[in-house]
């Protein structure tokens, strides 16, 4: 299976973030020919001021940015893990963080909202608040892709090693890592979090990252970029250089099977 991830620099402009997603899709299909496309998180909105996000979220199914991503899987019959997007909850002030999958029909087979928030503060000073604008979701999430079963998480899930655990019990082989990693978790983090959750769960890790700098009211915000796929055995086997861009790789099952083999740490997990 060959794959695409897409790295975004999106900022709080819903439609110009839409329209660089579908052209970076379209030079994916073109120069690639993928069978399955990665987008970051919250690839359709970046940054703003207080509001924006509730404004600009979609009751799903519909809106631009989930029928962008359904409409371009149906016209190039690929499977598209549109990373994450804006969910609109009724009768609620906050948002879901929300992934959505499409099949090569362009019928949506999975829908998983981020469980684990962001409020943290980073070296720098800033702080993040995801959760007072994010309402957490409570599923743990996988679907299949043609033999191969992906499981879905989103950015700071990385962090929590328990959802990938979860996501290896119900037999993912491929965890997708949408992000919009900070510039200074990442340059610290965000490489060796991604192989040790491949080791550890020995799965290809495939994450689609936000790079550069999006503005909070006054306040300018970076991101770490460094999209990249981790194989079973945690090395990396593709990663994309600066800025927005595609970065492709081709999965193959048999090195799954053979870390499995190698090391049968599924049979050797023990409760406590």
């Amino acid at each position: 299976m060959k794959i695409s991830l897409i790295q975004m620099n999106s900022i709080n402009d819903k439609a110009a973030n839409i329209a660089a997603a579908r052209d970076l899709i379209e030079r994916a299909v073109d120069e690639e020919g993928p069978d399955w496309i990665l987008l970051p998180e919250q690839f359709d909105w970046a940054g703003g001021v207080k509001g924006d996000k509730a404004r600009n979220a979609e009751a799903l199914p519909g809106g631009p940015a989930y029928s962008m991503a359904q409409e371009l899987a149906a016209k190039h019959r690929i499977f598209i893990h549109a990373g994450s997007l804006m969910e609109r909850i009724e009768g609620d002030e906050r948002i879901h963080n929300t992934t959505v999958v499409f099949d090569r029909k362009g019928d949506e087979i999975a829908r998983y909202r981020k469980i684990h928030l962001f409020d943290v503060t980073t070296p720098d000073g800033l702080a993040y608040r995801e959760s007072a604008t994010v309402k957490a979701g409570d599923l743990v999430v996988s679907y299949d892709c043609e033999g191969v079963t992906v499981g879905c998480t989103i950015c700071y899930d990385l962090r929590f090693p328990a959802l990938f655990q979860a996501l290896a019990d119900k037999g993912a082989d491929l965890i997708a890592v949408p992000a919009a990693f900070t510039l200074q978790t990442g340059k610290d983090h965000w490489e060796v979090l991604l192989r040790a959750r491949a080791i550890e769960t020995q799965t290809y890790v495939c994450a689609a990252a936000q790079t550069g700098s999006f503005k909070v009211n006054n306040e300018t915000r970076q991101t770490y970029g460094h999209s990249l796929v981790a194989d079973p055995w945690g090395l990396v086997t593709a990663k994309a250089s600066d800025g927005a861009g595609v970065v492709s790789a081709r999965i193959d099952m048999a090195q799954v099977t053979r870390a499995r083999t190698m090391i049968p740490v599924a049979q050797h997990k023990r409760a406590f």
